[in-house]
């Protein structure tokens, strides 16, 4: 016996059942009409107010459009590949093959056939076997729509389950959609959501999928195998079983012969001859199969979860999700990083964009392929993610502290090195050996804060701290300025007094770097990172949260979150550390163009970043391993800086430069005169060396920082496994967000 025919009691038991719902259908079904039109009409508007809002729209959803800023296709998110048609759009052969093999008498009834009904149970029951089953193709959609929007395995087990109830129900729906909708307008719906196969769920996606046509264009011998697969698209799959494809797509043309819709002629061109099929490719699916900037799009689907919007409803909604994703810097950033790593080398370079102002996320790349396996993939969305320390990028936040205290930026001071804190300790707190840095190599004793920024002095910063005499206020600034990274660990920075903060021990995240350093060049405006600018339904109208309030924040930027006149004094001096001979970041240089920034490395060279910005453009790199600590080889202003400038060399060259705003004069300047280091913590003034070139690299001597000054401090400061951040051991670590 084949295995696919149906044991004798498993047909007679089908058989019984058909007898049994029939009878049913008959007795519960056609009562309503034998007592006159107004409880017909009566019982019509109680089927309507029972229908399920998925019966009740007129398209099923498609796929969900993941979109970038210039309106290019990121990816499709979807359930099912479904891309709905309009009827117009759907080809009139395609129509009447359907109709003719699955329900010829579909615009002769009310959303029943009984007629068909009692035809079907009377040739199954000669046959011995099901040959034609006896359900409307509105029964169908009913079938399909609940079975495809079930969000449950119970929901699911409901839609098909072989049952008087089930059927019931189905044929009273069938009867509803019947008086609310016309005969095209349900045919549509149903070529619209109907599955034909290798994940092709519509009449576009099949047509596509098996022909590489569009629907309207299907032609005879086409839209006859497509009627066929409907039943069983896995046994008549023409890709797979093309015998089987063609005997029943013989059959469709057959039937369609037998009801004089097709010709003699045209049955005996096609009749018994092979299926001709063109495969199509799938339409991408998910932030794996994005066709630029994966971790990107996977950031976007996290922003979206924590804004209440679940996957399963984007996937499924049919949306529109536009993003700010900007294509030619996401490119330029991909291209950045591989210059300097290849993809799935140990270190990983992150560099994230954001616009200053709006908080718009323009570019997310590393040297990763996002949610595939293999040593070049990852799941974890890095540029978002705090692993290890940035190093002396943290020293900007000192001094902006200090700037809003009134300091300028000829603040003076003059530091032995090594520099011994009268406020810090070694361990934090109040008791205890006190805290000492020292410098990566030789740097004058007098500096001011415009040349302890540029050179990146440790020894500056620590006494800098001193004379704020706590370190709440540059961490409260971190914060103002959007270092959201920090949060989770400022208060207890604060509470132990770690003077180290300075040199940025804290695991530190890319994008809130970035985000941080936006908030100077947008003049003191902080924005929170914003990937998607609004998300639209299948209606093509905005999607609101439950409380009718806009699913997309307009509220994610702060004016004057620092004060003006400190931003744009900081501008003013971090340009010189991409612009003159002693800054560390000279290697992001693009000519032309003015740049501010600032290098970082943390202590024992276990990452390495810089931070660059234009008042367009503010972005960050950072360089490390993501799994175990490894020394990078190398400082802020080598690897990290040359990505950023590899990344925004194309396009800021495209483009007229933008000054910055003047600083604020009087913080600038001018300012009442400098204190200097208290008398009792200063050595004799060492004489003035000479500078170190910001591209030379030099080994630091134990203890101290690198990069010009970055690190944690000497032997004598905290313990060395603070530059690690708060989420070590990695080996605990989720594999994916």
């Amino acid at each position: 016996m084949s295995e696919n025919a149906p044991s004798l009691p498993r047909t007679l038991a089908k058989l019984a059942a058909t007898i049994v719902v029939a009878g049913a259908l008959l007795a519960g079904l056609l009562f309503p009409w034998v007592g006159g039109s107004g409880l017909a009409a009566r019982n019509s508007a109680s089927l309507l107010d029972a229908l399920p809002v998925e019966l009740t729209d007129k398209t099923p959803a498609g796929n969900t459009a993941v979109l970038a800023a210039d309106g290019s296709l990121i990816t499709y998110l979807y359930k099912h590949n479904r891309t709905p048609v309009t009827p117009d759009q759907i080809s009139p052969i395609m129509k009447q093959a359907l109709v003719d093999i699955e329900d010829s008498r579909f615009y002769d009834h009310n959303g029943l056939d009984v007629q068909g009904t009692v035809r079907a149970l009377v040739k199954n029951v000669a046959a011995g076997s099901v040959q034609e089953g006896g359900s409307t193709l509105t029964q169908q959609l009913v079938k399909q729509t609940l079975l495809q929007t079930a969000s449950t395995p119970e929901q699911e087990a409901a839609a098909v389950e072989e049952s008087v109830g089930r059927k019931l129900r189905e044929a009273r729906l069938a009867l509803a959609l019947e008086d609310t909708y016309s005969k095209d307008e349900i045919l549509t719906r149903y070529l619209n959501i109907v599955y034909f196969g290798n994940g092709a769920y519509g009449i576009q996606a099949a047509a596509q999928k098996y022909f590489s046509v569009n629907a309207a264009d299907l032609t005879l011998p086409q839209a006859s195998m497509l009627a066929g697969l409907v039943q069983t698209p896995t046994r008549q799959d023409p890709l797979n079983n093309p015998e089987n494809a063609t005997a029943r797509r013989d059959q469709v043309l057959q039937r369609m012969h037998s009801l004089g819709h097709i010709s003699d002629a045209e049955l005996d061109e096609f009749l018994g001859q092979p299926v001709a099929v063109a495969e199509g490719q799938s339409p991408p699916n998910g932030c794996i199969d994005a066709s630029i900037g994966g971790f990107f799009c996977a950031y976007v689907l996290q922003y979206l979860s924590g804004l209440g919007l679940d996957i399963n409803e984007i996937n499924t909604g049919g949306m529109t999700i536009q993003t700010t994703l900007r294509p030619d810097m996401q490119a330029a950033g991909d291209q950045a990083v591989l210059n300097t790593l290849p993809m799935g080398d140990s270190l990983a370079g992150m560099y994230t964009a954001v616009e200053p102002g709006t908080g718009n996320l323009l570019a997310m790349s590393v040297n990763r392929q996002y949610g595939c396996d293999g040593p070049e993939c990852e799941s974890v969305i890095l540029n978002a993610r705090a692993s290890q320390g940035a190093g002396s990028t943290y020293k900007v936040f000192v001094a902006a502290a200090a700037l809003a205290e009134g300091m300028t930026a000829n603040h003076t001071i003059s530091t032995s090195d090594p520099y011994t804190s009268r406020v810090y300790k070694k361990n934090g707190g109040t008791r205890g050996a006190p805290y000492t840095v020292s410098n990566a190599g030789s740097y004058p004793s007098t500096l001011d804060m415009r040349g302890a920024l540029v050179r990146s002095s440790n020894t500056y910063f620590l006494a800098l701290e001193d004379q704020l005499g706590s370190v709440e206020k540059p961490v409260r600034m971190a914060q103002a300025m959007g270092l959201h990274s920090l949060d989770a660990r400022a208060d207890d920075i604060i509470a132990g007094n770690l003077g180290s903060f300075t040199l940025g021990p804290e695991a530190t995240s890319p994008l809130d770097l970035a985000s941080a350093y936006s908030t100077l060049a947008a003049s003191g405006t902080q924005c929170d990172p914003k990937p998607v600018t609004q998300v639209l339904d299948r209606a093509g109208e905005p999607v609101v949260k439950d409380d009718g309030s806009p699913l997309i924040p307009t509220d994610n930027c702060t004016p004057e979150a620092i004060p003006t006149g400190v931003a744009t004094t900081l501008n003013q001096i971090l340009i010189g550390d991409v612009s003159s001979p002693e800054g560390t970041g000279t290697r992001a240089a693009v000519p032309g163009h003015e740049i501010a920034g600032k290098t970082g490395t943390s202590q024992n060279n276990w990452s390495a970043a810089f931070v660059g910005y234009t008042p367009q453009y503010a972005a960050s790199v950072m360089v490390l391993n993501p799994k175990e600590n490894q020394n990078i080889g190398g400082y802020g202003g080598n690897k990290p800086a040359t990505i950023w400038h590899d990344a925004m060399a194309p396009i800021l060259g495209a483009q007229a430069p933008v000054p910055f705003p003047p600083g604020d004069p009087a913080l600038l300047n001018g300012g009442r005169p400098a204190p200097t280091a208290p008398d009792d913590s200063r050595e004799e003034p060492a004489p003035t060396a000479p500078e170190v070139p910001a591209d030379q690299e030099q080994a630091p001597t134990e203890g101290e920082g690198e990069d010009g000054g970055d690190g944690e401090g000497t032997a004598d400061g905290p313990p060395t496994d603070r530059g690690r951040g708060e989420d070590w051991p990695f080996e605990d670590e989720p594999e994916s967000d």
